[in-house]
């Protein structure tokens, strides 16, 4: 899935459309609200910025998506009608995959996000997948999958899932869990960490089983 982050309706429906048509799944966000609020529940393989939007412009939203562990090597492309070549240095600065001026024309679009694509997957090649029985996780393209099916799970649920497998066989308090997925501590009895496990095994299915319950202390995938 490619995210496409543009406030003119016509560019963004000509690019969305363009894109579905070729293969290349896409999503249209007409303002960084609805972007973010997407990202919060799944993370896209690519994403096109507009540098001048609403609410926030393209270099802040890159910029954000570059300090977060979860998305610093997510692709990015910036779309611009800038041709100031400050915003163009800039955008390379803050970790922009590619930078393409306005107008362009779809099939060179097409193939700059095909070629950006191909160096991430390269690289990808060699990232470590998690295998436990039946689940199989892939944290670099945010894939899950059990038995062959593909799973799908909210930012969140990956989050802990990942976290789990890389401390299997240790188990983990939901003060740790709360800390490294959340970003704050436990304080007081919170139940925020036993939903998130009931619903991440209930979408497992028969591997929710994987994810085992310590009592009084937290959760861990056992070896």
């Amino acid at each position: 899935m490619i995210y496409f982050v543009e406030d003119d309706d016509n560019i963004r429906e000509l690019v969305v459309y363009t894109l579905n048509s070729t293969g290349l799944e896409a999503q249209g966000f007409s303002a960084p609200d609805k972007f973010w609020e997407a990202m919060s529940t799944s993370i896209p393989t690519l994403v096109l910025l507009d540098i001048m939007l609403p609410q926030e412009d393209g270099l802040s939203i890159l910029k954000k998506l570059r300090a977060s562990k979860e998305t610093k090597k997510l692709p990015v492309i910036i779309l611009t009608a800038k041709s100031d070549e400050y915003d163009k240095v800039k955008g390379f600065d803050l970790g922009a995959d590619d930078y393409v001026p306005k107008p362009f024309g779809m099939m060179e679009l097409v193939a700059r996000i095909k070629a950006v694509l191909r160096r991430t997957e390269s690289t990808e090649e060699t990232a470590p997948e998690y295998t436990v029985g039946e689940l199989t996780v892939s944290p670099q393209k945010h894939k899950v999958k059990v038995n062959g099916e593909k799973v799908t799970l909210t930012l969140k649920e990956f989050q802990m899932l990942c976290l789990l497998l890389e401390n299997r066989g240790i188990v983990l308090s939901r003060d740790r869990i709360l800390n490294q997925v959340w970003g704050y501590s436990f304080d007081g009895e919170s139940r925020t960490v036993d939903v998130h496990i009931r619903t991440l095994r209930n979408k497992l299915g028969s591997a929710g089983d994987l994810i085992m319950t310590v009592r009084g202390i937290g959760y861990m995938i056992g070896e």
